[in-house]
């Protein structure tokens, strides 16, 4: 049984303590900036080389938090991870159709927008995109176009159509990327389809399109054509507009088109996942990277063009004016956004798994 004078005891004990709490209402309340003091971490996964570390450094300034970059190669190799269980990531950087794959599977959080003001400034090409019109859960990053980065010295005249990627004249001297659904894209508009068909006769023709040409191709890679191409080991690359652009700053008869059957449209875009314990933290990580002024350095470092519509006048003229990495209003009539195939993706990853062995 309490007596009376613990009673009174406890009632001082608890005014005390609340009139400490008003005197110091910081301590008793804590801020989403003292948190960040306080020195949290953000993990972010991106792909490779699409981060500079002076940017991190500036972010890590003004958040007071610690950002760790681990990175991928492809957007299968990202999913991949997720599904065995890796759990700490907060930011994440997949390309549009893997944003769709990841809603439908669960993965990401619906994002905060008044959290990410810079989203207001999407180039207008960017915005209502088929696979997250509302930016629910994806804000565009950095985008660009697939097609042909070419040697004008050895591939003359200009090369207008995918077909040049058969042609036995080059044998030997031709990159693909090392990615299923850019590399079946190439064969279907070939044979004049779209990059995202899921009928399997049309697959399976696109995979015998591919047996013909294996034969021609010296390697398959997403990372290292820029340097192929800029040591003359190959004259023909398939690949991202941005990497060409690379190229082409180190060697001027490097060349970019994309063909006239068309190509791809892509954008890496910037998702928080479900399972981040930093989801604030996160948000003001994304609107950093979507400033015009570090949307710009970026562009300029990587080659490839920001979403950000403000910041195109910041980057540098000759960036600004390359078909690589800004495309020719003409170019957008024939681009395509890469879909979510659903069920039908297994047909591509037998068709490709085969493909590989041969």
């Amino acid at each position: 049984m309490v007596n009376n004078h613990q009673m009174h005891t406890s009632r001082n004990r608890k005014w005390l303590a609340a009139f400490l709490c008003v005197a110091s209402l910081s301590a008793c309340q804590p801020t989403a900036e003292d948190g960040l003091k306080k020195g949290r971490t953000l993990y972010y996964f991106t792909w490779s080389d699409y981060v500079s570390p002076d940017l991190i450094a500036e972010f890590e300034r003004q958040a007071s938090a610690k950002v760790v970059v681990d990175t991928f190669s492809s957007n299968e190799e990202l999913l991949a991870k997720l599904q065995g269980g890796a759990t700490g990531y907060d930011v994440a950087a997949p390309s549009d159709f893997m944003v769709s794959i990841m809603v439908r599977q669960g993965l990401l959080a619906e994002l905060a927008l008044e959290k990410i003001p810079n989203a207001t400034l999407l180039a207008e090409r960017l915005q209502r995109l088929p696979f997250d019109p509302d930016n629910r859960y994806s804000i565009p990053y950095l985008w660009g176009t697939v097609g042909i980065g070419y040697d004008s010295n050895v591939i003359s005249p200009p090369p207008e159509s995918w077909t040049v990627l058969w042609d036995p004249r080059f044998k030997g001297r031709i990159s693909m990327l090392n990615d299923q659904r850019e590399v079946f894209g190439v064969a279907l508009r070939v044979i004049g389809q779209s990059l995202n068909s899921r009928d399997p006769t049309v697959i399976g023709q696109a995979k015998a399109k591919l047996l013909s040409q294996k034969p021609l191709v010296k390697t398959y890679t997403s990372e290292s054509y820029d340097q192929l191409l800029i040591s003359g080991e190959v004259a023909l690359a398939h690949g991202w507009g941005g990497a060409i652009a690379r190229a082409m700053a180190e060697r001027p008869s490097i060349k970019y088109v994309v063909p006239k059957e068309g190509g791809t449209i892509w954008a890496d875009c910037l998702v928080v996942l479900k399972t981040s314990r930093n989801k604030d933290l996160a948000m003001r990580f994304i609107n950093y990277l979507l400033d015009p002024v570090v949307a710009a350095r970026t562009t300029n470092r990587l080659r490839f063009a920001s979403s950000n519509r403000q910041a195109k006048a910041l980057v540098d003229e000759q960036l600004r004016e390359n078909p690589a990495v800004y495309p020719l209003d003409s170019t957008f009539d024939r681009l395509e956004w890469m879909a979510d195939l659903g069920d039908a993706i297994r047909q591509y990853d037998r068709a490709w798994t085969e493909l590989k062995m041969q």
